[in-house]
């Protein structure tokens, strides 16, 4: 960028909406799909497995363009990159609802995934660099809530979409969405782009980042369905993943210009900092996912009531940012990381106890001691890896970042459902040993539910349907119990850190180009 002050007023108001309005619906897109894959397979002609490439596809091209930000910046500027970029998702997004067959479909998805990857750090990037050095904490709170609350609207709104319109809307809904914010953006730091920087591309990295980064992306998404490694599909997916990667590393930090910075990872605090995010991000989203799924599978709600239940996450989030940007850089950055681990524990823990006739209030109080750890987490955080690099490096280092909280939400997802399924299996076999004659209570049982008019058949399915169904709770309980105890130890994970120091000369990356 040239050597200008930072943006302020009217502009800087107008700024932050159109690049957190691009981010919200780049963040929507990962997960407002989910609850439309039955209607899209429906359509087209597919069965329900096979439609769920449309969210793999997506994801896998996200995941492999997120650490390719910071070369790509180089290569065209930050600003024409990030414009760019929102257009053609923009486009990419209307060709998604034109399709007519999967393959369509997916081509589409693929191509609005690869675009995608560089809006995410650079939105944020493009924040810090034009926002006064006194808010660039406020900065931080408005991507991190945008970020956050973005997943959890997806699919509520996929499926009010779906269920009043069509699924084609789901995609429509980027347009005009998508052309506002790559048009104001543009005009506003068309003249504020960062330096050109032309290096050779690095080939042989490419090809094993894709190798490694889209094997590992499509494992995750069909391991639980495949039976994870008694399948021969993950197993080859598994071996290529882990070759790929050995070998990535060992050629970028040999590599005279690799396409990845991974020295960045010599830098105390973006190292500790990036495996803070990564693994709080896979136990939080690990909860969203699974939250959800207990209500409707264990407790009858509906995915409407389910959402309602899990809504107040992302209360005190909005609530917050405004305080806690103001006051960020005021105080020890690690205590405020600290605290919202602690309040991400205690969150986990009281859900622990829930059990099957728990009322929907009790259900919401967690939900919202979980906000407070979301406003309390991902903001600081973030300051706390931003603030300890160089200013041109930031794009290079968000995208690392972007990458490796995109990763653990991957593992998060695809974990938290097989240990579910298998805890709720494991206390399924231990709860039916008990259900013999030699039992005195389940006989007990079986004799009442008879005089209630039942048959001995008709008692002993009433009586298993329960054990199905306190295992479910059983198996749900040790799941949140566990990333209570995550979260413990993330506390002091986090003081491995260095105390951030924040300098209000901090150079913009104007100044830096």
């Amino acid at each position: 960028m040239d050597n200008r002050q930072p943006i302020v007023g009217k502009a800087l108001l107008l700024l932050t909406l159109s690049l957190s309005l691009g981010i919200f619906m780049n963040v929507l897109d990962s997960s407002i799909a989910n609850v439309a894959v039955p209607y899209i397979a429906g359509s087209v002609g597919v069965s329900a497995n096979q439609g769920t490439w449309v969210i793999t596809s997506f994801t896998v091209s996200t995941a492999i363009m997120l650490p390719l930000t910071g070369w790509l910046s180089k290569q065209l500027g930050e600003v024409r990159l990030f414009v760019g970029a929102t257009f053609f998702f923009t486009v990419f997004s209307f060709l998604c609802g034109l399709s007519h067959s999967l393959t369509e479909l997916i081509i589409f998805r693929v191509l609005q995934g690869a675009v995608a990857g560089p809006m995410i750090p650079l939105s944020q990037s493009l924040l810090l660099a034009n926002y006064p050095d006194e808010k660039k904490g406020m900065a931080n709170s408005l991507w991190s809530m945008t970020a956050v609350v973005a997943p959890l609207c997806g699919p509520v709104l996929g499926g009010w979409l779906t269920y009043n319109y069509s699924w084609p809307w789901i995609f429509y809904i980027n347009v005009p969405v998508g052309l506002f914010a790559s048009y104001v953006t543009y005009r506003l730091l068309k003249h504020r782009d960062t330096s050109i920087v032309k290096t050779p591309i690095d080939k042989v990295g490419l090809i094993l980042l894709a190798l490694a980064v889209g094997c590992l992306q499509i494992l995750l998404d069909n391991g639980q369905d495949d039976d994870w490694f008694h399948s021969n599909f993950i197993i080859t997916l598994g071996i290529i993943s882990f070759v790929s990667t050995v070998f990535f590393f060992i050629w970028e930090l040999t590599e005279k210009s690799p396409i990845v910075e991974l020295s960045l990872f010599k830098i105390r605090n973006f190292a500790v900092g990036s495996i803070l995010l990564g693994t709080g991000y896979m136990a939080f989203f690990s909860t969203i996912v699974i939250f959800p799924l207990w209500l409707q599978t264990t407790l009858g709600y509906t995915a409407t009531w389910a959402g309602l239940a899990a809504a107040p996450i992302g209360l005190l989030p909005v609530l917050l940012t405004p305080i806690l940007g103001k006051f960020m850089y005021r105080v020890n950055l690690r205590l405020v990381v600290s605290f919202g681990f602690i309040m991400f524990a205690l969150s986990n823990i009281w859900s622990a106890f829930f059990y099957t006739d728990v009322a929907f209030i009790d259900l919401i109080m967690p939900r919202l001691i979980m906000g407070l750890g979301v406003a309390c987490f991902f903001a600081p955080l973030l300051s706390i890896i931003t603030l300890s690099l160089p200013t041109h490096k930031l794009a290079s280092g968000l995208g690392l970042t972007n990458f490796l909280r995109s990763i653990g939400g991957s593992f998060g997802v695809s974990l938290s459902v097989a240990l579910w399924q298998r805890r709720e299996a494991f206390h399924q076999d231990r709860l039916v040993e008990q259900i013999n004659a030699y039992n005195h209570h389940a006989s007990q049982t079986i004799i009442q539910l008879q005089h209630l008019g039942l048959t001995h058949h008709q008692a002993y399915q009433f009586l298993y349907a329960l054990i199905i169904n306190q295992a479910t709770m059983m198996a749900t309980n040790d799941f949140f119990w566990l990333c209570g105890w995550i979260f413990v130890a993330l506390v002091g994970l986090v003081w491995l850190t260095q105390k951030p120091t924040f300098v209000v000369s901090v150079p913009t990356v104007a100044h830096a180009a």
